[in-house]
C-alpha cells in the first residue's frame, strides 16, 4: 500500500481533517452536477404551460389515462369499470341520438325566498354558482330520442349545491311530469344528490309530497316512469321519487341510501356488512329491479321504452 493512501485512511480515521487540494478532487469525482449560476434564466415567453385537465387518475385503481381517452370510453375506468362522477351534459350526450335534444324549463332559476344564512348568505352561493355555470338549478330536463323512441329524461347535477333537492327542481320534476302526460311519453329521472337543501327549510321537504304525487298522475295515465341511481342518491331523493320507479336501475358501485354508512354505523354501533349500501348490495336485497354498465345504458333504455309501448 502506498505512503499517501495509508496516511490518508489514518487521518479518516483519527478525525483529521483531508488536505484541501485533496477535498477539491474528491468533490469534483463525487458532485457530478453543479449549479454555478444562480436563478431560472428562462424567458416567460420560452415557458411551455401544462394544459390543466389533460390526464385522469381513476379514484378506484389509480390507472391514468388522458381526458380524451376516459370522455371515450364515456368517463368509465378502462382498467377497473369505475363510473366516473359525470353532469346532465354528459348523460344527455349518451342517451340522446346525435346529441339532439330540446331543454324544457330552462328559464326557472332558484331563489333565497327565506334569507336563509349559514357560513355564507343562499343568494350570494346561488349567484356564484350562476356566474360559474350555465346551470340554473341542480336539475334539467329535456327531451329527444334515444334509439328513435322519443322520451323526456331529467337529470340532476351534483355540481349545484350537491344536487340538492329544492323548489325548483320540485317544479322542474313536476312540469316534466304535465309534459309527459300531454305528449304520452315515458320519462325517466337520472339521481345523483346528498338530499333536500337546507336553505330551503320547509319549501325542499314539500318536494318530496309533490313529486310523489305528480307520479301518481304518470301512473293514473298509464306511463312508464324509470328511476336510474347514479352516485351519490341519498336523503330525500330516495326517500321519495328515486325509489318509486316502475323500474329502479342504478349504475355499478354507486353509493346509495338515506343516511350515510358513518351515521348509520355511529347510530348503531355496529359494523356494516361488505359494500353496505353500494347498487351491487341493494340488487342482492331486492331494492333495485337491474344493474347497467354505462356502456349499455343508452341500448337498454331504448329496449325498456320499446317493451313498455308494447
Amino acid at each position: 500500500m502506498k505512503k499517501e493512501h495509508t496516511e490518508d485512511i489514518e487521518s479518516r480515521l483519527t478525525g483529521e481533517d483531508v488536505k484541501p487540494a485533496e477535498q477539491e478532487v474528491q468533490e469534483e469525482k463525487r458532485s457530478w452536477f453543479k449549479r454555478k449560476r444562480q436563478g431560472i434564466l428562462t424567458s416567460t415567453a420560452d415557458k411551455k404551460e401544462f394544459p390543466e385537465g389533460l390526464w385522469n387518475k381513476c379514484p378506484s385503481c389509480n390507472h391514468i389515462c388522458t381526458t380524451q381517452e376516459l370522455k371515450a370510453a364515456l368517463f368509465v375506468c378502462p382498467s377497473c369499470n369505475y363510473h366516473h362522477r359525470i353532469g346532465s351534459k354528459e348523460y344527455f350526450e349518451i342517451l340522446f341520438d346525435k346529441n339532439e335534444y330540446t331543454p324544457l324549463f330552462d328559464e326557472i332559476k332558484s331563489k333565497d325566498q327565506l334569507g336563509f344564512t349559514d357560513l355564507k348568505n343562499y343568494q350570494k352561493r346561488l349567484d356564484e354558482i350562476h356566474a360559474k355555470t350555465d346551470l340554473k338549478d341542480s336539475m334539467r330536463v329535456a327531451v329527444g330520442k334515444v334509439h328513435g323512441q322519443e322520451i323526456v329524461v331529467a337529470c340532476m347535477d351534483f355540481e349545484f349545491i350537491g344536487g340538492s333537492l329544492g323548489s325548483v327542481m320540485g317544479e322542474k320534476f313536476s312540469r316534466a311530469v304535465d309534459y309527459c302526460i300531454q305528449h304520452k311519453l315515458p320519462y325517466m329521472v337520472i339521481s345523483k344528490s346528498g338530499g333536500a337543501r337546507m336553505m330551503e327549510s320547509a319549501f325542499s321537504l314539500m318536494q318530496l309530497a309533490k313529486t310523489s304525487g305528480k307520479l301518481a298522475q304518470l301512473s293514473d295515465a298509464k306511463l312508464p316512469y324509470i328511476s336510474m341511481l347514479t352516485d351519490p342518491t341519498f336523503g330525500g331523493i330516495s326517500a321519495s321519487f328515486g325509489m318509486l320507479g316502475d323500474l329502479n336501475i342504478a349504475e355499478p358501485g354507486a353509493l346509495i341510501g338515506f343516511a350515510g354508512p358513518r351515521v348509520i354505523k355511529e347510530a348503531t354501533k355496529k359494523d356494516l356488512p361488505p359494500g353496505f349500501q353500494k347498487s351491487e348490495f341493494l340488487l342482492e336485497h331486492g331494492f333495485l329491479d337491474f344493474i347497467v354498465d354505462r356502456k349499455q345504458l343508452k341500448e337498454k333504455i331504448a329496449q325498456l321504452v320499446t317493451l313498455f309501448q308494447h
